[in-house]
């Protein structure tokens, strides 16, 4: 054994000595084929050798100790019945495959396999995963069909990094950044680019958080926050984010088409204006014509193929790369040299058409032109060109100027107001110039709050790396990582920016938002070096870029939310061409992006997108927040940089920077989510993405059933809480729907509804049975509440165990409603009406209020409005005020509003009629509801509380429960007519009363209803049925079962007397306690 182990070290050794002089002639790329190739063979026939030698010399040593492990050897022979159970322990090359060897040994799980795959399983699809959408082959490049397809290789550089420089920086660097530092001054810009990059800052965080919290699909900002915040707060928010990357993409064509007709071609103008005044609307003209058609050649590059938008991309980058090293190198050079001279007329400023030279005795100039009557020198002029001298300064004075000290501070202009420079001197004007005069002058207000929302969109972009999740190799390293750091330097290039303007450019050349002073170039061109046209060639095409890529990104997030169906009319939206390309979303896209080229004002669309991104950021924010604070298990981002106290000054600075940019675009903006919000709450399709939203649902009501458990509620908080018993046909269907429909009338939608159902059999092989019954129990009249179904093995024991069991902490029922026992007396099946006695005996030891609607399929639906008519109440014994609170709360709902309300009440022959019908009015005015109030005069009523049971045969349960049970006064407990009892017993007490034993037959009650018609319940019928015929609904008080069940046939049949004769009837049972009061 110990020769053939050093047998085996050897050879080990020998083959990794040639293999490395293998690797050695390999890489050196020998000469000579024939020895690489032999020592290539040598090298693994080495390698081999070893394992040959170790598995003879194993087998030697298995074979010389059999005697040793008898056992042992026989587990190991071919053949060997028991070579199973050695298989589990010794790896056998002679035994099964390692699949077989896991399948036997999982035995005792084999029958949960279909249903619970193998953990083997479950990681390989992991491991294969992609997060690509389907369709989606712009990522992919003419695969081929059964191609497998290629993984992700983007990094963070190149995949977030860079997209989110070149969607942040944009056309207001290069168009108004310069104008918003000479309006605001340098401070009040840089506490401008401060809060604005702040913000996106925060919201990185927030997103980066969100976005490692697990795989990210591709979709981006609108998955996270769908799946954060739920589909109403996605789909809202999901839409408004759409809106802004749409209105961006007009805004960068209308930058685009500002560069060209103003810098660039002003020749090619459609529409010229022959008188100063009719400039501007001739400006807009021109930029509705080409705005429309650079939109729509963009929209049918887009539509061709999104590739060739993205292999320009890198174009578009390079060109803002060079035009910001351009400003920068510029500013560098303006410390050594200051150019581009501007005329001053006074402290005014004047285009640079006009020659800054002053007129001489023999010819005036152009200027002298424009503010005299007329070219001899002894015209006359305009008081303030008399007053004026003419001075020419330089409009780059350089970064060693000092003239940061003037810009400073801000400069707020009205509309017409000229460009001045505060440091010269000027005469007071007799009366202020008109655009008549060849000044420069500001075209609108300005204010704080306009330049914020100006300035807003050119620190957007950031979503631009979640947008790219599908094709980056590690999405949760990369876009934290590239997010942030593409913010960070944009925020670098904005400050610094702020200060090089204002320290080296003068400040009404700043304030000229055209250029109109320095010859019509680009502000900020003027600033660039070598040539203004750099800056002016790079912006023009990175705005193009820009615009292409918004033309890009908005149909793919609307197709994004479409295929998510949760809004219903955008579903046609979802649809595309074979590969995937969203068609008809682009279309809806160009045309909404129509209406901002419309509105042909860069100035006036910019505030609209910032309300929008805005809106957006706020929520993903918010999501982070949410979910930090909730601490739901899921919650576990990788990016750990994150406090939920951020997200929340981020959510804070979002909303504050919504209403200072411009208020009512942020009402707009929020009654636009706040709509398309409850659209998607009432009519979407409901989706279960564990959001945030549900948990803090789940945790408000943790807290609020929490709290409902300290005490029992109030008299003045008392509602019915509703358990509706149900039967069930054999397609699992509502045997008697309008209950459903009585109780959402009874509840007009609000409180606790509980849909119960008993299911006879056993709950193993019923439990699909059960749930297709919790399904169908509220589709039909669309309750809002909860279902519940018990599988018991009689329906009597599954009733008394979900009247005990249903609801939760304080969330549980206080009142039962169920139905009549239809036919009952023809029922071959007893046990219908007795589940029925049952029950009611089940509620009444709960201390629960009991609803039984008589001849329910005659009560109308929720689509059948009562006409005017009458709620009749019959108070004969007073039940803690149910009577009186149902028929109110019957009335809130649109059936019965019409209805008014009748309480009878029955007086016996020693009471004071009168007094009792104005006692129950001031009562009924205490309590604030309005009925009218009758007195029903019996002379042959119950007299005491015996006669009642002796009709039921026998002692009712009502003896210690109602009687005398906490009515107002005793006069109204007398006024119940069967509430007096214990005061006159006429001789019998009541353990005589619980010792009579009378059972009635069917025939004994004919006989009785055919003879004893004086009776009280027969002749309380018969007033009932006088005076309340007409009646839309009769509310009677029901009487308790007797408490031997020998009676309980005879019970039945007094209520039946009771009710004869009725069209609609609820019987109501209180619960013992009061649910209605006079106090507030």
């Amino acid at each position: 054994m110990h020769v053939c182990e050093t047998v085996t070290c050897v050879c080990v050794c020998v083959s990794l000595v040639v293999e490395e002089k293998e690797l050695r002639v390999l890489i050196q790329g020998p000469a000579d084929r024939g020895i690489t190739f032999l020592s290539f063979f040598f090298c693994h026939l080495s390698l081999l050798l070893p394992i040959f030698l170790s598995f003879f010399c194993l087998s030697f040593s298995l074979s010389v100790s059999v005697s040793v492990s008898l056992s042992l050897s026989l587990s190991l022979c071919v053949g060997d019945g028991n070579a199973k159970m050695s298989n589990v322990y010794i790896n056998n090359s002679h035994g099964v495959d390692d699949d077989d060897f896991y399948d036997r040994n999982l035995a005792l799980f084999e029958e949960e396999m279909d249903t619970r795959p193998k953990v083997s399983s479950l990681l390989n699809r992991l491991a294969n995963y992609t997060n690509l959408t389907q369709g989606a082959r712009e990522h992919e490049e003419a695969e081929s069909i059964g191609e497998k397809r290629k993984s992700p290789q983007m990094g963070t550089f190149m995949g977030v990094y860079l997209p989110c420089l070149q969607n942040i920086f944009g056309v207001i660097l290069f168009l108004r950044l310069t104008w918003v530092v000479g309006t605001a001054g340098v401070l009040q810009a840089l506490c401008i680019v401060f809060i604005c990059c702040c913000c996106t800052l925060l919201t990185a965080i927030s997103m980066s958080a969100i976005a490692t919290n697990g795989v990210v699909p591709a979709g981006g900002s609108y998955f996270m926050i769908s799946r954060s915040l739920g589909p109403e707060f996605g789909g809202a928010v999901g839409l408004c984010f759409y809106l802004g990357t749409t209105f961006a993409g007009a805004m960068y064509i209308l930058g685009a088409i500002e560069i060209l007709l103003m810098y660039i071609a002003p020749w090619a103008a459609i529409f010229v204006s022959s008188s100063p005044d009719g400039e501007g609307a001739a400006m807009l003209n021109n930029m509705r014509v080409y705005g429309s058609i650079f939109l729509l050649l963009m929209a049918l590059l887009v539509f061709v193929g999104v590739k060739y938008v993205n292999k320009l991309a890198s174009v578009f980058l390079a060109c803002v790369i060079i035009s910001i090293l351009s400003i920068y190198t510029g500013a560098l050079v303006s410390a050594f040299i200051s150019t581009n001279q501007i005329i001053l007329l006074g402290n005014g400023t004047v285009p640079s058409t006009f020659d800054p030279s002053l007129p001489s005795s023999e010819a005036t100039t152009a200027l002298w032109l424009q503010f005299c009557e007329g070219p001899d020198l002894n015209a006359s002029c305009d008081y303030y060109f008399n007053l004026s001298n003419i001075s020419e300064i330089p409009g780059i004075p350089g970064l060693s100027s000092g003239v940061i000290t003037e810009n400073i501070w801000s400069v707020y202009l009205s509309k017409g107001d000229v460009l001045e420079k505060g440091s010269l001197p000027s005469p007071r004007p007799v009366h202020p110039p008109t655009n008549r005069l060849p000044y420069v002058f500001a075209d609108i207000t300005t204010s704080f709050t306009l330049l914020v929302g100006i300035f807003f969109p050119s620190v957007t972009g950031i979503m631009a790396g979640s947008n790219r999740s599908g094709d980056l190799k590690d999405a949760q390293r990369s876009i934290p990582i590239g997010t942030i750091m593409a913010i960070l330097t944009t925020s670098l290039v904005y400050l610094s920016s702020v200060v090089l303007f204002g320290a080296c450019i003068e400040g009404v050349v700043l304030r000229d938002k055209f250029g109109d002073s320095v010859k019509g170039n680009l502000v900020v061109g003027t600033l660039s070096w070598p040539s203004p046209w750099v800056i002016v060639i790079g912006s023009f095409f990175s705005t193009c870029g820009a615009g292409l890529q918004s033309l890009t990104g908005a149909p793919r997030l609307l197709q994004a939310i479409a295929k998510d169906n949760i809004i219903p009319f955008l579903r046609v939206f979802g649809h595309g061409k074979a590969n995937g390309e969203p068609t008809w979303a682009l279309l809806l896209t160009a045309l909404i992006a129509e209406l901002g080229i419309l509105i042909a004002s860069l100035d006036l669309v910019a505030p609209i997108l910032s309300m929008f991104f805005l809106m957006c950021y706020l929520f993903v924010n918010l999501a982070c927040a949410l979910q930090t604070l909730l601490r739901t298990p899921n919650w576990r981002p990788r990016f750990s940089y994150y406090h939920w106290t951020l997200s929340f000054l981020g959510m804070i600075i979002c909303l504050a920077l919504m209403f200072i940019s411009s208020w009512y675009y942020a009402i707009v903006a929020i009654v636009i989510a706040g709509m398309i919000y409850k659209y998607i709450e009432y009519h979407g399709a409901e989706k279960e993405w564990g959001d945030g939203i549900r948990g803090l649902s789940l945790s408000a009501a943790r807290y609020a059933l929490l709290r409902l458990e300290e005490g029992p509620p109030h008299t003045k908080n008392w509602r019915p809480q509703l358990l509706v018993l149900l039967k069930l046909d054999e397609d699992a269907y509502v045997k008697s729907p309008r209950l459903l429909t009585f109780a959402s009338q009874l509840k007009a939608g609000k409180g606790l509804t509980i849909v119960g159902t008993v299911i006879t059999g056993n709950y193993l092989h019923s439990y699909g049975e059960a749930l297709a019954a919790e399904q169908h129990q509220m589709d039909k009249e669309k309750v809002k509440g909860f279902c519940q179904c018990i599988v018991a093995n009689k329906a009597r024991e599954g009733i008394s165990h979900m009247i005990q069991s249903s609801g939760l902490g304080g969330m549980r029922h206080n009142t039962v409603v169920m139905g009549w026992p239809l036919a009952w007396r023809q029922s071959e099946d007893p046990q219908s009406w007795k589940t029925f006695i049952n029950t009611v005996r089940v509620t009444t030891a709960a201390h629960l209020a009991l609803l039984v609607p008589k001849n329910i399929s005659l009560f109308p639906g929720n689509s059948e409005p009562c006409g005017e008519g009458y709620i009749d109440v019959w108070w004969i014994v007073h039940d803690g005020g149910m009577l009186m609170l149902l028929p109110f709360l019957l009335r809130q709902h649109k059936v019965w509003r019409k209805c008014a309300m009748r309480i009878f009440t029955v007086a016996q022959m020693e009471d004071n009629s009168i007094q009792m019908k104005k006692d129950l009015a001031t009562f009924l005015y205490h309590l604030r509801i309005e009925a009218d109030v009758e007195v029903v005069e019996m002379a042959q009523l119950v007299k005491d509380r015996n006669s009642m049971l002796r009709l039921t045969s026998i002692g009712s349960d009502d003896d210690e429960d109602t009687d005398g049970g906490g009515g107002p006064t005793g006069n109204a407990e007398k006024g119940g007519g069967a509430a007096g009892g214990r005061e006159r017993d006429g001789g019998m007490s009541a353990s005589e009363n619980r010792r009579v034993h009378m059972t009635w037959t069917k025939e004994k009650a004919l006989q009785y209803r055919a003879t004893h018609s004086g009776f009280t319940h027969v002749h309380l019928n018969e007033v009932i049925v006088n005076k309340s015929h007409d009646a839309r609904l009769v509310l009677l008080n029901m009487p308790g079962p007797p408490r031997n069940p020998a009676g309980d046939e005879n019970y039945m049949e007094f209520l039946e007397v009771l009710t004869e004769g009725l069209e609609r009837v609820l019987l109501v049972r209180g619960g013992g306690s009061e649910v209605i009061t006079i106090y507030s």
